[in-house]
């Protein structure tokens, strides 16, 4: 059965210009758009997606982050989507990523980690659902 896990490529990535290489990747792996914009999150946009991270230091700065420049959000589907996808991301810190791994290849540190990816079955469904309506997914 399909999963959908959501990306999302970062400020950092997107301000490289490497928004096209890396979803490149993620198609050569076996995986559907279903879903894709550009976007220019609002702090309480960032705020409300990283909710589960607010009593984490780095929470500030990740919602800065987040909010610093443009991203492209995209719904993907395959079976075993969110196990594939984070084996295909690589380690949040890019110096412990997997060669050949988007973060390896386009990421710069652990903070600009280039991609997001959903960490679970059911926070794949979440996060998808908070940035597309099930009619936006084709």
């Amino acid at each position: 059965m399909a999963e959908r896990t959501l990306c999302i490529i970062k400020p950092d990535a997107v301000k490289k210009n490497v928004q096209g290489s890396i979803i490149q990747k993620i198609l050569d792996s076996g995986f559907k758009m279903k879903g894709m914009r550009m976007a220019q999150l609002s702090e309480r946009e960032a705020g409300l997606f990283y909710e589960i991270h607010r009593e984490r230091p780095f929470y500030k700065e990740l919602v800065s982050f987040m909010t610093s420049g443009p991203v492209v959000v995209i719904a993907l589907e395959k079976e075993n989507a969110v196990a594939d996808y984070r084996t295909l991301i690589g380690a949040t810190d890019p110096a412990e990523a997997a060669e050949g791994t988007i973060r390896k290849l386009f990421a710069s540190s652990k903070g600009e980690n280039a991609v997001h990816g959903s960490d679970s079955v059911e926070n794949g469904m979440n996060e998808v659902a908070f940035f597309f309506r099930e009619s936006e997914l084709a």
